[in-house]
């Protein structure tokens, strides 16, 4: 009894018992979880970057540190006082606002533990500063020096530069990463393809004289290979997801808040992370069609 043409077989190769079928599926996996980790990595590296930066851009930092007797300098309460006047007086800056103890405290909290609000440790003043313009950082610097002996200007546009460079690294590394993996994929594809037609010569050449096309061999093995890397690069996509929760798991734990919350990522990120096992999937279609008919094309 002939079967309806919806539940009849669409292959008609047995590539589905080739000893390559589940290298390939297990290879897809490990591929996919790496590149959506690279990926991964990439986008939190852009979030923590611009984080940082939208919150600190434009900002200045001064500390006024506490001196020992010997330096016969003015008290630290007179100090700060100098260095808020100098800085209110500077053309360029909107705010300069001194941060009480307890602010100072929780600062250093991440780092030093209860202790950090005990009164009798001695704390810098640190005084936050927005600047609405230019401003010459190292005449102010100058400046605060001598009005404020032992206060340091710190310029949150030095090293929030060093961070895009980071970021920009990290990206190009992310990148480069995902190519590698992408071109083992391409190569594993074409291994396991040609490993196929190897096998099964007689079948596809029988094919041929039934008046099969290469077209329709190489669809054969498209269906094939498009089955094999959809299920490995869900099961890659699930152990990657697995491995950033536990990440994101330990990151809730740490005080200081460096990383950015996986679980608020934007839509765009999470859809990016969904389409790595797609992009698999096609990479690996294209791949084996023109395997497959650049190896026909090739037999006698």
């Amino acid at each position: 009894m002939a079967l309806p043409p919806l539940t009849r077989r669409n292959s008609d190769l047995p590539l589905a018992k080739d000893p390559t079928s589940r290298f390939l599926m297990w290879l897809t996996a490990l591929m996919v979880y790496l590149a959506a980790l690279a990926l991964a990595g990439a986008l939190l590296v852009s979030d923590m970057t611009r984080r940082w930066d939208s919150g600190l851009a434009g900002g200045l930092t001064v500390q006024v540190m506490p001196l020992p007797d010997s330096a016969q300098a003015a008290p630290l309460e007179e100090r700060t006082e100098a260095a808020l006047t100098v800085l209110r007086a500077t053309p360029g800056i909107a705010t300069a606002s001194l941060l009480s103890g307890g602010d100072v405290g929780r600062l250093l909290e991440p780092w030093l533990g209860k202790e950090a609000a005990d009164p009798l440790l001695p704390m810098p003043r640190l005084i936050d500063v927005m600047t609405n313009g230019p401003v010459d950082t190292a005449a102010l610097s100058a400046r605060l020096t001598s009005a404020a002996p032992g206060a340091t200007l710190d310029d949150h546009a030095v090293w929030l530069a060093d961070l895009r460079r980071f970021a920009g690294a990290m990206h190009l590394a992310a990148l480069g990463i995902v190519a590698l993996i992408g071109g083992a994929g391409v190569m594993a594809v074409i291994f396991a393809v040609r490993s196929g037609l190897a096998i099964h010569r007689h079948v596809v050449e029988l094919l041929h004289l039934m008046g099969a096309t290469d077209r329709y061999v190489a669809r054969q093995f498209e269906s094939h290979v498009i089955g094999l890397t959809l299920r490995g690069g869900m099961t890659g996509l699930l152990l990657a997801a697995g491995t950033l929760g536990g990440i994101g798991h330990a990151a809730a734990g740490l005080h200081a808040s460096l990383l950015p919350d996986l679980a608020t990522s934007p839509w765009w990120a999470v859809a990016a992370l969904a389409a790595v096992p797609l992009a698999a999937c096609l990479l690996a279609a294209l791949t084996a069609r023109w395997t497959v008919l650049r190896t026909l094309e090739s037999m006698p």
